[in-house]
């Protein structure tokens, strides 16, 4: 028969399939010839189920109804399973979901018993973009999520740690330093102004925080929009099916749902010392601080406290920043040590090798005064100081303890409270999934978050088959001097090649933007990582300079193309820009030779 192409054909044929699948209960489109049909619908037979079988390769229209089913499920093979209208998917799909008891679940009409299709806990980026497309998909989506506010009273609205209290307001005082640098390099290029220039942290805070308080609103909006339920509620299971939802009045409200994802997020770890949490403050506080931080000290060496020592001192505080150990832990140590040497030859102090050991207040204000005492690690030498403000940035927790885990039957790993699932974010409960920083071995960064909520959203309720790629992510560190990075770090090249099967191309480099106020001269550097047994193809790419961001996004796409070191030889740079010395690297590492730039 030849193929449908008026929309009044396309109509009727999404009508006659859309009510065999509310007709049946449990119908199989399937092709009599095929073995994993055949294998699927054995299966019922075995579990003395009903099944009513629709042969596609028997009908005259058979393969119009498999290009509908394709537009109205994202599949385009067979055997094309619906049990009770919710769409299984193929073989495999069908035979996991017999394994994990979802199946029985389904052909026992339980689904249709419970109040929600979907709970989403937590209200943070990947939350948001699980729960908005699972509405899109027509399913009864509620999406709890609930700040417990910090020892100090900081809370804060919709949207998660990201648009919070991380990537947005740190970006954007980032970008208040940057500025600060921008202006003394501006006489260089014949900028007069004579006024003494100095910052206004209320002004910066207030603005900051205005644009965050617009975000907040617009993902309320949007999943009102949706038809999303959201509700301002802490969540606890206290059922595998069942949940509490506690508000802020201590109000409680039972909601059940056929599957949960758990999107909770972390919060920031405290030190468990004297006065930590009574004086003491973490990124959940800074960026809605209302009054400048003064003499400042961080105390870790984790990408949050390089980044905010940075942008602090970029407003021309005094600051020192308390390391215990070793920079950027699981970051090539090469860029993170370089990214280090910037900071300090820019009057940032570090203090290496002591970890605190109590935190006094000396004097009530805004700022106040405190007292710091601190240990080597090495010796037996103590370190006392003052400071108007302590900053603990020494990692992150997994908000998991306290939602009734144990309850569902969850697995957790205990030591750091994080979730181990499978290739499809699902946990040891069959009905139970989780995206985002909780997961146990994946990276802790909002688009991961983002996108492995959509796909995962996409497999539940439109057949998808696209897993979350956790390969060769992309990242950037907004220290002073900003360091991308994208697959592996050099430390663990070596690890897995061994010396003989890598080769390194590195580089120093000095921006055009920085020559005419002569500063920098060849500070920035960038390096590839090849590997040999594969036509050198880049497994590790990273980069140290200006706008690393926007440069390492394009040679993040390049990577999961697979990019080799011909490749970017043969590709023609963009003059002058920074991004172009991956296009013009020469010097191996291992010859050792003179990685200086001079000029164009």
């Amino acid at each position: 028969m030849p193929p449908i192409e008026n929309d009044t054909g396309r109509a009727e044929l999404k009508t006659r399939i859309q009510q065999l699948i509310d007709s049946n209960p449990v119908l199989v489109f399937s092709k009599s010839y095929c073995p994993f049909c055949v294998k699927v619908k054995d299966l019922f037979k075995e579990l003395n189920v009903i099944c009513n079988a629709v042969e596609l390769d028997l009908m005259a229209d058979g393969s119009n109804l498999q290009d509908m089913l394709m537009e109205m499920t994202g599949q385009k093979t067979v055997p094309n399973v619906f049990i009770n209208k919710t769409h299984i998917g193929g073989c495999d799909k069908t035979l996991q979901a017999h394994r994990d008891g979802l199946l029985q679940q389904l052909l026992g009409g339980e689904n249709e018993t419970y109040d929600y299709d979907l709970i989403v806990i937590g209200g943070g980026s990947g939350g948001l973009a699980c729960s908005k497309e699972a509405a899109l998909l027509g399913k009864k989506v509620m999406v709890l999520d609930y700040v417990v506010p910090t020892p100090l009273g900081t809370t804060w609205g919709l949207g998660g740690t990201c648009v919070n209290v991380g990537c947005i307001p740190k970006k954007l005082m980032h970008q208040t330093a940057v500025l600060g640098t921008a202006m003394q390099d501006a006489r260089k290029f014949g900028w007069e102004f004579s006024e003494a220039v100095k910052h206004n942290w209320e002004t910066m805070k207030t603005a900051v925080n205005n644009y965050i308080g617009s975000l907040n609103w617009g993902y309320r909006v949007a999943l009102r929009d949706k038809n999303v339920n959201y509700v301002n509620a802490y969540a606890e299971f206290i059922e595998p099916h069942k949940i509490k939802a506690t508000n802020r009045r201590g109000k409680e409200v039972f909601h059940t749902a056929a599957r949960f994802v758990l999107a909770t997020g972390e919060r920031p770890r405290y030190l468990g010392i004297p006065g930590d949490k009574e004086y003491c403050i973490t990124s959940d506080d800074l960026f809605s601080l209302p009054h400048c931080p003064g003499k400042t000290l961080v105390i870790g060496a984790s990408y949050v406290a390089l980044e905010c020592g940075g942008f602090l001192a970029g407003l021309g505080l005094d600051v020192t920043v308390m390391v215990r150990s070793i920079l950027l832990r699981g970051f090539d140590q090469d860029m993170a040590n370089r990214a280090g040497e910037h900071m300090e030859e820019h009057g940032v102090k570090f203090l290496r090798k002591f970890v605190p050991v109590k935190v006094e207040e000396l004097e009530k204000g805004t700022p106040g005064r405190l007292k710091v005492t601190a240990k080597s690690t090495d010796s037996d030498e103590i370190f006392e100081g003052e400071f108007n403000t302590v900053l603990i940035a020494v990692g992150r927790d997994a908000c998991t303890g306290k939602i009734g885990l144990d309850k569902a039957g969850v697995h957790v790993n205990a030591k750091n409270g994080k979730i181990p699932v499978n290739d499809e974010e699902q946990t040891n409960v069959p009905h139970i999934y989780a995206i985002g920083d909780i997961l146990e071995g994946k990276w802790e960064l909002t688009p991961v978050a983002i996108q492995a909520g959509k796909l995962l959203a996409r497999r539940l309720y439109k057949g998808g088959t696209l897993k979350c790629d956790y390969v060769n992510v992309p990242t950037t560190v907004f220290t002073p001097l900003e360091y991308g990075c994208c697959g592996l770090s050099e430390e663990k090249a070596l690890e897995l090649y061994g010396q003989d099967n890598i080769e390194i191309y590195h580089s120093l480099f000095w921006p055009l933007e920085f020559t005419v106020p002569n500063r920098d001269n060849n500070k920035c550097y960038s390096k590839i990582i090849c590997n040999k047994l594969d036509s050198e193809r880049v497994v590790g790419f990273h980069y140290l300079g200006p706008n690393a961001g926007e440069v390492t996004q394009g040679y993040g796409a390049a990577m999961k193309c697979g990019i080799t070191k011909e490749q970017l030889d043969n590709t023609v740079g963009i003059h002058p820009t920074c991004a172009e010395i991956f296009t013009t690297m020469e010097v191996t590492k291992s010859s050792g030779g003179d990685i200086s730039q001079a000029g164009c």
